[in-house]
């Protein structure tokens, strides 16, 4: 006769996060990206990549070509990926402000995140927020830090008690270098 027993697990609706990786290329004439979705045990659940390469032309600044060529990936792997989750997560010193403050809508929260030692700019629109983690973080919410209570906070704040902030985009990259070995850093 089987033990009866509850799965904690299962009893919890598990959400989804996504984890928006952008790498440039080894050579500069691109960039890789990766949306990663984990659920908030840090599971995979999907992964999501492409390329783009970028023109070598005097036409442009080069910050007009990183903005123009992040702008497109994501737009591209947003549009790929089969599964919506409730949060976007990105690194600061990848993605601009100006990405999901000017160029990008979405429906979902973004928090760009940077550790506060590393100081990075970021627009009037976004919500900065601080947390306590093994090293503090800066949240840089757009269009809203999510209300208190919410699926999204509770996400995350699951994500940061596990340690599942920043690990995620390392495995991002691992997979960005498994598919693209001769591109990777």
């Amino acid at each position: 006769m089987p033990i009866p027993y509850h799965d904690a697990d299962e009893l919890k609706d598990l959400e989804l996060a996504g984890y928006l990786k952008i790498q440039a290329t080894q050579d500069s004439s691109g960039y890789l990206a990766a949306l990663f979705l984990i659920n908030a045990r840090g599971e995979p659940i999907e992964f999501t990549y492409n390329r783009i390469e970028t023109p070598h032309t005097f036409l442009w600044r080069q910050a007009d070509i990183r903005r123009h060529a992040i702008k497109k990936i994501t737009v591209t792997l947003l549009s790929l990926c089969p599964k919506a989750p409730r949060l976007l997560l990105c690194l600061a010193e990848e993605v601009s402000s100006e990405i999901f403050c000017q160029d990008i809508q979405l429906s979902i929260p973004v928090c760009r995140i940077a550790p506060t030692i590393k100081a990075q700019p970021y627009s009037a629109t976004e919500i900065q927020e601080r947390i306590e983690a093994e090293e503090p973080i800066n949240l840089f919410w757009y269009p809203a830090r999510p209300s208190d209570g919410s699926t999204e906070l509770s996400l995350l704040q699951t994500l940061s008690s596990k340690g599942l902030l920043m690990e995620p985009f390392e495995r991002a990259l691992i997979g960005l270098e498994e598919a693209y070995p001769d591109k990777g850093k």
